[in-house]
């Protein structure tokens, strides 16, 4: 069994990235690490180059700067850097890690228990995992229905894959469809460490690639969220992003004086119907298989 990691990079130093850490989280159990790395100012390549590892290849992009943003698919640029590292690949497996998610060396057994399980099983496609939106800082993250909770990461790589966006992967079944990937769980964690980044480097990043999804830059303001979705981290954060992180400041809490949104409220009202039904009313990119 082969297994190949790839993802795509553009000024993540200066934006505020864990990438190199997020690499060195999954060196351990792949055969090679590809990244598609855009026009960078910063010193990211440095960065790579500095982990070391044979494994590691870069791949020198071009960033389409004109793609429209006035259509129903926004942030394709997105897509066509996460598809050009994955047409890179050549491993049995593709294992797909964006540059500010990691995961935990107490979960690579069971990726890769997972990925041997499932190698001669067809019905299986990809191997979704769990995740945690750290938000604010390292001690918060976030449990809300409008938050996806899992998402697919690893995918075979013998299927007519396709990347329309950051996010998620569409096969392609003929010239006019597509559909999401068949997938089963990897039993891990991914850590989403994006929202929790100094204010200042997100709104640099904000301003670097709004264009992509339209005409008007959304700042983030961490105070406002409902913080009825917040809750404790009490767990342990993966060995690699030990010193990347801040001190602890425990839970992270907005101002009271923020009032409800509509938005807060029907997120509120979904929860309670979670609760009720026992379901799940997240958005989910791929069709679980039944094992």
């Amino acid at each position: 069994m082969k297994v190949s990691a790839f993802t795509f990079l553009r000024n993540g130093r200066k934006l505020g990235y864990p990438f190199a850490e997020s690499i060195r989280s999954i060196l351990p159990i792949v055969d090679e690490y590809i990244i598609a790395l855009g026009p960078s100012d910063d010193g990211t390549e440095e960065s790579i180059r500095q982990i070391g590892d044979p494994r590691i290849r870069i791949i020198h992009t071009q960033w389409n700067e004109g793609i429209r943003n006035d259509l129903a698919l926004k942030g394709f640029v997105y897509g066509q850097q996460k598809s050009i590292a994955l047409f890179n690949c050549t491993g049995d497996w593709a294992f797909y890690l964006e540059g500010d998610e990691l995961v935990h060396e107490d979960d690579l057994p069971r990726i890769q228990e997972a990925m041997r399980n499932y190698l001669d099983d067809r019905r299986v496609e990809a191997l979704f995992f769990n995740y945690l939106h750290f938000w604010g800082n390292r001690d918060t993250y976030v449990c809300c229905p409008s938050w996806y909770r899992t998402a697919p990461r690893i995918v075979r790589n013998n299927l007519t894959l396709w990347a329309p966006k950051g996010l998620f992967f569409i096969v392609v079944q003929s010239k006019r469809r597509g559909r999401y990937p068949r997938a089963a769980p990897a039993g891990a964690r991914i850590f989403h460490y994006g929202n929790m980044r100094p204010k200042e480097q997100y709104d640099l990043k904000t301003k670097s690639v709004y264009k992509y999804w339209g005409n008007t830059p959304k700042f983030i303001d961490y105070g406002d969220i409902d913080p009825q979705i917040l809750r404790l981290f009490t767990g342990t954060h993966p060995k690699a992003v030990q010193s990347w992180l801040p001190p602890p400041t425990g839970l992270f809490r907005p101002p009271p004086e923020r009032r409800l949104t509509l938005e807060d409220r029907r997120h509120r009202w979904m929860a309670r119907i979670e609760k009720w039904l026992g379901l799940d009313l997240t958005h989910k990119h791929y069709k679980r298989v039944a094992i």
